[in-house]
């Protein structure tokens, strides 16, 4: 539902999009597309997008993203996913789905730079995607833009349709903790997510979360706090931004 009405998280990541240097390629890898035994690259010229959800309104069927891909880009972070022991195939079949195209129309809205969606494989750990993250890293001296999409917090049982309460206090406790270690605490804590408070609740799957171990192996120090706020009651919408 971002994607009609991004709110306040959609005007900030139109802000970041609007500051950020011109890119010759976003690397996205979404919570939504994961693939047994081994991480995928999509390599389509032009791989348009998948509505890969049902029971919305219809506005939200009509949407498109019509970025171009990169086969040249793909190929180029295959090598380095290889290089760092980790099993990696293109697919010229896989389009982009709501968790890579939703974040993109608000930080990219010309639809003008070749984007190439990144899975997740399973099995998996965070020290594997930490590892992925920093195999890539070099992609960030081209001019690519290495985004992970997710949420920190996502139970879709435990949504509050009306909004009004708020955050619950276990969504508030694991939200509070990812960013004080991002931040300001002990990064190599993240790993071993499953013991901090509100976990279950929050995690009840991990691949909302896993983006964030890619991101984190991309990146160079300590990210800042983007935006910080929650959709339906406890959906997290805390994004971070790594330098």
């Amino acid at each position: 539902m971002l994607a009609v009405d991004g709110g306040d998280w959609g005007r900030a990541v139109s802000a970041l999009g609007r500051d950020l240097p011109r890119l010759s390629g976003v690397l996205v890898c979404s919570a939504h597309w994961e693939a047994p035994g081994s991480f995928r690259l999509s390599s389509a010229e032009h791989p348009g997008v998948m509505h890969d959800f049902g029971g919305f309104s219809e506005a939200l069927y009509t949407l498109d993203y019509p970025a171009p891909g990169s086969p040249g880009l793909a190929i180029e972070a295959a090598r380095l996913l290889r290089q760092a022991g980790l099993e990696t195939e293109l697919d010229p079949q896989c389009r982009l789905d709501h968790g890579a195209w939703v974040p993109l129309r608000y930080l990219i809205p010309e639809a003008n730079v070749p984007v190439v969606q990144l899975s997740l494989p399973r099995p998996r750990t965070p020290d594997m995607l930490v590892t992925a993250g920093r195999a890539l890293a070099p992609l960030r001296r081209r001019g690519v833009l290495i985004l992970g999409s997710g949420g920190v917090v996502h139970n879709l049982r435990r949504l509050d349709w009306e909004g009004a309460a708020g955050p619950q206090p276990w969504a508030k406790a694991f939200d509070a903790w990812i960013t004080d270690q991002l931040l300001t605490g002990d990064e190599a804590l993240l790993p071993d997510w499953r013991q901090a408070p509100g976990a279950a609740e929050a995690v009840p799957t991990s691949e909302h979360l896993d983006p964030l171990f890619v991101a984190m192996g991309a990146a160079e120090g300590r990210p800042n706090l983007l935006f910080k706020g929650w959709q339906l009651g406890n959906l997290s919408l805390t994004s971070y931004l790594f330098s």
